[in-house]
């Protein structure tokens, strides 16, 4: 499956990408605060791409301009937060140069209409880490709201606990803000 905006492919991620992907996963701003290690080599990348990137739903956050990716974006299915065939969660990350350019936003954005009018999803959970603010705004300019914070998550990964916000975002919602009511 592959996803288009105005300025972004979205698409599965392949071996090949595994430079770009690591000269911004190798960036301690990027997978720290979303709660995973940041990669040491190409071949830690390349395996990642193979184990984990390759995930259904997952795709390489690729500029139009450019034809190569900078960021990942997930919709992913039965975790902690997205329970049942009608619910997943978005997950993304982008390499620090496009911070600030509104791409996960608009990526985000397509993601969510193909989860609601594709997939048929209910409801798109969506959470951060205290302290990460450009995963809050992102999801603010998306409109998701608040369901609940916790003060103790377990983030495997990181081999710590931290304070999580969880937001949540219906298909009402979601058509509410395209103006289509219920």
């Amino acid at each position: 499956m592959i996803l288009e905006t105005e300025r972004l492919i979205l698409r599965p991620w392949s071996e090949a990408d595994a430079e770009e992907c690591y000269k911004y996963a190798k960036d301690p701003r990027i997978g720290p605060p979303a709660g995973w290690p940041a990669h040491k080599s190409v071949e830690e990348t390349r395996e990642i791409i193979r184990t984990v990137l390759s995930a259904k739903e997952t795709y390489a956050v690729v500029l139009r301009e450019t034809g190569l990716p900078v960021g990942s974006l997930g919709l992913h299915f039965d975790n902690d937060l997205a329970h049942g065939e009608d619910e997943c969660e978005l997950g993304y990350w982008l390499g620090e140069p496009y911070w600030g350019r509104g791409l996960i936003p608009e990526a985000a954005r397509e993601a969510l209409r193909h989860a609601f009018e594709d997939l048929g999803m209910k409801r798109v959970w969506c959470a951060y880490y205290d302290g990460n603010e450009k995963s809050k705004r992102v999801q603010e300019k998306l409109g998701f709201r608040h369901q609940w914070t916790n003060d103790a998550v377990d983030v495997p990964q990181m081999g710590e606990t931290r304070k999580g916000h969880v937001n949540l975002m219906t298909r009402d919602d979601w058509l509410a803000m395209r103006g289509e009511g219920k």
